[in-house]
């Protein structure tokens, strides 16, 4: 809201030259401005963060039972995959509009979360528990896009660097090393070896936190829960909200240029996450290859599918990745985020409304 209000007040031409002026010039391009910090820099840690989670959930939490991890991995998967079909869809005759094609693909854990807990006991715990499994296998899924999808070329020799120093921090796990600084050390050296490879340097942050151990001791503690805990606090109540202060402002009434990306964007977040997460766990049910979680009727998971569709920050990050800077198509996918992010969340929390008041007679 911050960010809006500034993109539309007196403020706005000042707050663009402050996040776009120059800090170090051409000896270090790739953190060249605020808005470059922000994207290489500190949204890092949010996704060390998020590694330190997804290791947590491999290996001792929802995701480490074969038969739990199922369902949220199907559903997560053809809610990544609808999404992008839609978008590629209507924007079919813009090739120019192709390479936005994940933007409406990511979910943000934080908001799909937080408007659960807004519902309060509308919401089956089951239900819950599914959702931030498929959030999880999602930010996997977004992460692999990103060092995939928007890598246009790789220096071999700096790629290699950091190879050896993931290696190296591999090698401290296997070592048994419990202190937490000698993997903080290296995954800030692993950053800058990525940083420089072509790679996004956001890649690193996962990397990095796979490395840090998270064996239980006599007081069930370990490094990992350690900084995760620690961590955890400043990702959620200040990375991700400067995060959103540099890149959701819209200029209400400014230029959209062709309204085709904020309609595939759009689209892709209101009808394709509901349509993936909702066709896998309908298809794994009718083949017995998974059921739904208990207690949770079929009008629920479609809300919990709308939900899935809040996008915001995942498909901010991703639309920085996949288009130039331009002042116009900026405006754009900020307003087909916001608006398909908005509606998803609205009807997801209504449907959930409406089947608590149903008496969960969804089915």
């Amino acid at each position: 809201m911050v960010a809006i209000v500034i993109s539309n007040s007196s403020w706005s031409s000042a707050w663009t030259r402050m996040l776009d002026r120059p800090l170090f010039g051409a000896a270090l391009p790739h953190l060249a401005s605020l808005r470059d910090v922000m994207g290489n820099g500190v949204m890092v840690a949010f996704f060390f963060t998020v590694g330190l989670e997804v290791k947590r959930e491999v290996l001792i939490g929802n995701l480490a039972d074969a038969r739990q991890r199922r369902l949220p991995v199907l559903a997560a998967l053809a809610g990544m995959a609808a999404p992008a079909a839609i978008y590629l869809i209507v924007a079919r005759h813009h090739p120019g509009l192709q390479r936005g094609w994940a933007i409406p693909s990511a979910t943000d854990i934080a908001f799909a979360m937080g408007v659960m807990a807004l519902l309060g006991r509308c919401v089956p715990r089951s239900l819950r528990l599914f959702l931030l499994t498929v959030a999880v296998v999602d930010d996997i899924g977004a992460v692999i896009v990103i060092a995939l999808g928007y890598t246009a070329h790789v220096d071999l020799v700096w790629l290699g660097t950091g190879t050896c120093v993931l290696g190296a921090g591999m090698a401290l796990n296997r070592m048994g090393c419990k202190r937490v600084w000698p993997y903080g050390l290296m995954a800030v050296a692993l950053w800058w070896c990525v940083l420089h490879s072509g790679v996004h340097a956001t890649v690193a942050g996962v990397l990095a936190a796979l490395t840090v151990p998270i064996a239980l001791d006599e007081r069930h503690d370990s490094p990992l829960l350690r900084l995760e805990h620690a961590l955890a606090p400043w990702s959620g109540l200040v990375i991700v909200p400067m995060f959103g202060l540099v890149n959701a402002g819209v200029q209400l009434g400014g230029p959209v240029g062709d309204i085709t990306l904020p309609v595939a964007i759009g689209a892709g977040l209101v009808l394709g996450k509901p349509v993936g997460v909702m066709g896998a766990m309908w298809l794994a049910e009718a083949t017995g290859l998974a059921r739904r979680p208990e207690g949770v009727s079929w009008l629920q998971a479609l809300g919990a599918g709308h939900l899935a569709g809040i996008g915001f920050t995942m498909s901010m990050f991703i639309s920085t990745l996949a288009f130039a800077p331009d002042p116009a198509r900026e405006n754009a996918i900020r307003l087909g985020i916001l608006t398909g992010s908005l509606i998803s969340g609205a009807v997801g929390a209504m449907l959930l409304r409406l089947a608590r008041n149903d008496g969960g007679r969804g089915g």
